[in-house]
């Protein structure tokens, strides 16, 4: 989540769940990102200056748990419809950088219409389904039996494994959404 743009797209997710203080938020941005991606103030702060600039987020004073004030963030209507459109619209690196997915698939439950999430989960599912790999050779993506080396051979067993088991909750999912909606115009 270092990225200005999937960091935006947290950042709305969370306060669309509701108002935070900044502490708050770089909290939840942690527990998300882990360890391997930290977000620091550096980013964070900048990030909702941002967002504030365009209007997506507004920032008010509450009192604190003692006589300090805090600063309280809260998205906007614009913030709101710029989040919807994010999620129902992805970038295509949303699709396909698993970081940047998983943000996108934290917050997925916020469009309201599941035809627009199973939208969302096909296209990452078409990309899992292409093929590819770390290796190529000839233009060709080299499997992991015919990699002579151990240590990207594990590599490859190990992305291949993710790849199938987020393949398969996947599939699992859209199968629980409702039937995509026939956009096709009825013939006189």
């Amino acid at each position: 989540m270092a990225s200005g743009g999937d960091l935006s797209l947290t950042i709305l997710g969370f306060l669309h769940e509701r108002p935070m203080h900044g502490y708050e938020l770089k909290a939840r941005l942690a527990a998300l990102s882990g360890h391997l991606r930290p977000v620091s103030d550096g980013a964070l702060y900048p990030a909702i200056a941002r967002l504030e600039g365009k209007g997506l987020v507004e920032r008010h004073e509450e009192a604190g748990a003692a006589a300090a004030r805090r600063q309280v963030l809260t998205i906007t209507s614009a913030g709101r419809e710029e989040l919807l459109r994010r999620l129902c619209e992805p970038a295509d690196l949303e699709i396909s950088d698993q970081a940047r997915f998983f943000a996108l698939l934290t917050f997925l439950s916020a469009l309201p219409d599941p035809a627009d999430q199973a939208v969302v989960l096909r296209r990452r599912l078409a990309f899992l389904e292409a093929p590819a790999s770390f290796f190529y050779e000839g233009g060709r993506p080299v499997r992991a039996r015919d990699e002579p080396d151990p240590y990207r051979r594990g590599m490859l067993v190990i992305a291949r494994a993710a790849s199938r088991a987020e393949q398969d909750w996947l599939r699992q999912r859209l199968d629980e959404l409702p039937a995509p909606r026939d956009t096709t115009p009825p013939r006189p």
